[in-house]
């Protein structure tokens, strides 16, 4: 089996995993709630709103109106991480981001000569956990 093949493989394997299927539904249901779906809109216009706003020329802020906005956009997304639909998508999200870490974790450390069948993708390699700033493995 090529790694091309392989990794088809391991697209279903994860498709069939229940950390997968329980971000679906998840996401299926986000989908669905009419009343989160009206209350990330809100969010995503008050973002938008102040990202205009902190565009304008230095001089032309005003720093009271962008804390303003600022505090109503935080509170937004507060309304929308109170969702219980929400709530439950973040949950099941970040299985699901384990998940994938661990998979990716297991791929990368192949890659450096450890043997797939016995590393570990817990082991510490310097790693911070958040691949977001990550500069890559090594």
């Amino acid at each position: 089996m090529d790694a091309i093949m392989a990794a088809r493989e391991l697209g279903k394997a994860i498709q069939a995993d229940q950390r997968y299927k329980d971000y679906v539904a998840a996401k299926a249901a986000n989908d669905a709630d009419e009343a989160l779906q009206g209350l990330i809109s809100d969010f995503s216009a008050k973002r938008q709103t102040l990202a205009a706003e902190m565009q304008k020329p230095q001089e032309e802020q005003d720093a009271e109106k962008i804390r303003l906005m600022n505090k109503d956009m935080q509170d937004a997304y507060g309304e929308v991480m109170k969702n219980v639909n929400m709530a439950n998508f973040a949950i099941v999200k970040n299985a699901l981001d384990i998940l994938l870490n661990e998979v990716n974790m297991i791929i990368s450390m192949s890659c450096e000569g450890e043997d797939p069948e016995t590393c570990d993708p817990h082991a510490s390699h310097g790693c911070g956990g958040s691949c977001a700033t990550c500069g890559g493995c090594g």
